[in-house]
């Protein structure tokens, strides 16, 4: 993990004009109002080994911890978000993107309101989906959370 870069990606991210559309990019995906940047990515752990699987899980919130340390230190400390219980209001209201799309694939999220930018950023681990890869993703948006 190179957490310098991952830093300068998201801070990249807090000040680069939002796309007209939606579309892929060299970091993850962008869409009118928000980008989502995979910074970590297993490989080979669709349906693999769960053991394996989970020692990626817990290296990877080890990352996602990391970062909330640098950026905490910048935008104040944060309370871990519970993506769980967005996703259970999602059953009765309509979540905004891209919070109902992370509460799909992640449990936990750190958050802030990324000063100066009014925009909002987020650090999680996707491992929710245990077909897909595990992914360290870093979310952008102007959409503030539910």
């Amino acid at each position: 993990m190179d957490i310098a870069r991952q830093i300068a990606l998201i801070d990249e991210l807090c000040f680069r004009p939002f796309p007209a559309e939606h579309g892929p990019s060299d970091w993850g995906t962008r869409r009118p109002g928000r980008f989502v940047a995979v910074l970590e990515s297993s490989h080979g752990l669709r349906d693999g080994d769960q053991g394996e699987r989970a020692v990626t899980v817990e290296q990877y919130e080890e990352y996602r911890d990391a970062l909330y340390e640098r950026l905490a230190g910048r935008w104040g400390k944060t309370d871990p978000w519970n993506l769980r219980t967005v996703l259970l209001r999602a059953e009765a209201e309509e979540i905004p993107e891209p919070w109902a799309d992370l509460s799909v694939r992640a449990s936990v999220a750190y958050l802030w309101e990324a000063e100066g930018t009014g925009r909002w950023a987020a650090v999680a681990v996707a491992d929710r989906d245990e077909t897909d890869e595990v992914r360290l993703l870093a979310v952008v948006t102007e959409q503030a959370p539910p």
